[in-house]
């Protein structure tokens, strides 16, 4: 085992490298001796890069310069190949802060989708932790598992071992991967994740945090009310992550025209310990039985869930073999779905 490559020092081959060219185009190469990167414009020989410090600037052969740096995180999560919609790094930011995610967890995440949030996780939890992944389609899974072995620098057959991946459905999964009362942390990203809450609860030891990533206020209320109900958990409290940046050039300080805005919604409770009862004022009767027209509310076309067709995730999928096999096609940065 050969373990992850370390995000730092001067670049060696091997490495994922992100030039920033003129007018801030971007373009990820990953460095091979005697290989080249070639624009419409000139040429940028791979060996100028090898030896040279992260955060270098190189010109390519007709005199432009380049800034050369390794992809963050970040950069790479929102340019990596994906099947199912990804967790943003703002949300995945969060989830990190709610869920309090620490070195030496034992954290469950389902499911997996394109494995941004796997990643994340995986950083967090460090070299003691466990991540207990559950995914339902067998294509996403592997898409994961190849993004996860791109962004690390290592190959298929090297995963992190304190990574596993479960194919079906965690309500199942889960009871035969965890003993009760073993687990940290529970992330749920789903379409329905109060049809789980049974058997989260007794996986979860008791002050562990569930924490639900849904995308609409229909499922944020469902969800919600199904927690209350279970008796088990605390108040759910729940949040989204809005983020705006900012042009700031001299005196020309203004918002930027464009915004992330609204991913999903946030929702995180704690387990009560066995037999107590949560302390608190009387609260007021609302909606907690739902008839065929609120479930229509929250099926994948009505909550805006396309679905993605076979010849899609099979695209995608060799798309993610293909980061792990073979050296990375230049890219301009761009999203590739």
């Amino acid at each position: 085992m050969t373990g992850p490559r370390t995000p730092r020092g001067p670049f060696v081959a091997g490495d994922r490298v992100q030039l920033t060219g003129p007018k801030g185009r971007l373009n990820t190469i990953t460095l091979s001796p005697g290989k080249e990167f070639h624009t419409h414009r000139g040429i940028l020989a791979h060996d100028t890069l090898l030896g040279l410090p992260d955060g270098s600037v190189v010109q390519a052969s007709n005199g432009d310069d380049y800034l050369a740096l390794r992809p963050l995180l970040s950069d790479f999560v929102m340019s990596m190949p994906r099947g199912a919609a990804i967790i943003y790094p703002k949300d995945a930011a969060q989830i990190l802060g709610l869920a309090d995610i620490f070195p030496g967890a034992t954290v469950v995440e389902a499911g997996v989708g394109s494995g941004a949030l796997s990643l994340w996780l995986l950083r967090a939890i460090g070299a003691e932790g466990r991540l207990l992944s559950f995914e339902r389609r067998e294509e996403f899974a592997e898409v994961a598992r190849s993004n996860v072995a791109a962004a690390t620098g290592v190959a298929l057959d090297d995963l992190p071992p304190t990574w596993s991946i479960d194919i079906g459905d965690v309500v199942d999964e889960l009871p035969r991967a965890a003993a009760p009362a073993s687990v940290d942390r529970v992330i749920l990203d789903m379409l329905a994740p109060w049809e789980c809450l049974d058997v989260v609860a007794e996986a979860l030891m008791p002050g562990g945090v569930l924490l639900c990533y849904v995308a609409t206020v229909t499922q944020l209320s469902r969800v919600a009310e199904a927690i209350r109900l279970t008796g088990r958990f605390t108040e759910p409290q729940s949040s989204e992550t809005i983020v705006r940046g900012w042009h700031v050039e001299g005196l020309a300080v203004r918002p930027d025209h464009r915004m992330v805005a609204h991913t999903a919604f946030l929702m995180t409770a704690r387990l009560l310990a066995p037999g107590s009862v949560l302390p608190g004022p009387v609260r007021r009767a609302s909606k907690t039985e739902y008839g065929d027209e609120d479930v229509e509310l929250w099926t994948p076309g009505a909550v805006g869930d396309r679905e993605k067709s076979d010849k899609r995730v099979r695209k995608v999928v060799r798309e993610a073999r293909g980061l792990v096999a073979r050296p990375a096609e230049p890219s301009d940065g761009r999203n590739p779905a």
